[in-house]
């Protein structure tokens, strides 16, 4: 058994992870950052919860850009083809389940 603290997890580089956990094919993973991801297109479903901070989510739905803000506790849900990019305002922690080895 272990217990992560979220807010006390700080990483060297923006999107520094801690793995959590593998569950078949999916990752659990803790990601600190305070810079903005890159747009792309998951190959399997994405969940990503805000734990500290919050975050911009850009979304493309038919060629037009959405943004959407995450606060503490908030999910977000990309099913696989979703495009997207996350832009966090100042430093975030956010846990992120996904298909191992996606981008």
């Amino acid at each position: 058994m272990q217990t992560y603290r979220a807010t006390e997890f700080t990483g060297t580089r923006a999107w520094k992870a801690l793995d959590i956990e593998r569950i078949s094919d999916a990752t659990v993973r803790l990601h600190w950052t305070d810079q903005p991801y890159e747009w792309h297109i998951n190959d399997g479903p994405e969940v990503f919860a805000v734990l500290d901070g919050s975050v911009d989510m850009h979304i493309r739905i038919d060629g037009r850009e959405e943004v959407i803000r995450l606060e503490v506790g908030d999910v977000f849900h990309a099913a696989n083809g979703d495009e997207h990019v996350a832009h966090p305002v100042g430093i975030v922690r956010i846990l992120v389940i996904e298909r191992a080895g996606s981008i």
